[in-house]
């Protein structure tokens, strides 16, 4: 099985400072990757590296098979990777289904299909269709940045701590969500502060500190290390 994504040894950061002290990563096809970690571990910075909008000054990044290493993020969309970020990821004075419409901004043309495809994975969204979206609570946010990034059906997805600020209840609809998007055949790359709650979903986990891999391995492998929750999950 060829990767969807692999990061070998990328060192970079923000202006002449490094972040990335040698990353590497590898993502699979149809799997859900969390990066997790300390705050400063690097974790957002090695997921914006992948999306062009980190300097990279070592190492490689490939999507499927490709070398994508400084690629900017317009082509990369192209290229078939969708980012959502953290804040400011939706158009808080757009209706929901204007929303979908930008997240395919690159297509030629939207057929109604791209559309029921998104209202079928989110429901919620469906009936709140012509609500702006910053009328909405959180969790009905977050699906919407989501439903925008899947229009172009990218074969790669990142998310950036999809789940902070919501309450647990639309934390497991989120995670529940990411399940079905991956069943879809998409693979998701995620980073998130709810560390136990997200390796428990997960297929495979990095757990990364100040820039450098740490240690990796299945969701529940990284879970029952006494070590990893001692130093990393609070115990």
């Amino acid at each position: 099985m060829n990767p969807v994504l692999v990061m070998h040894q990328v060192r970079g950061g923000y202006g002449d400072a490094d972040i990335l002290h040698g990353v590497s990563l590898t993502v699979n096809p149809k799997e859900i990757v969390v990066i997790v970690g300390p705050n400063g571990a690097g974790k957002s910075t090695a997921m914006k590296a992948v999306f062009g909008l980190v300097k990279i000054r070592d190492g490689a990044i490939l999507f499927e098979g490709e070398e994508i290493t400084g690629w900017k993020p317009d082509a990369i969309v192209r290229r078939g990777i969708s980012y959502v970020p953290q804040v400011k990821n939706v158009f808080a004075e757009m209706t929901v289904h204007e929303n979908l419409e930008m997240g395919a901004f690159l297509a030629k043309s939207v057929k109604a299909e791209a559309f029921e495809r998104i209202y079928t994975l989110f429901p919620d969204l469906k009936a709140k269709r012509n609500a702006l979206a910053g009328s909405l609570s959180g969790g009905q946010r977050q699906m919407v940045a989501m439903g925008r990034a899947l229009m172009l059906n990218p074969r790669l997805l990142l998310l950036d701590e999809p789940t902070a600020g919501l309450s647990p209840k639309y934390m497991e609809q989120i995670f529940q969500i990411c399940r079905d998007v991956r069943d879809t055949g998409v693979a998701i790359l995620l980073v998130e502060q709810h560390a136990k709650q997200a390796l428990a979903f997960c297929d495979r986990g990095y757990v990364l500190a100040t820039g450098s891999n740490r240690h990796e391995g299945t969701g529940q492998e990284l879970l029952n290390d006494p070590e990893i929750a001692q130093m990393f999950l609070g115990g």
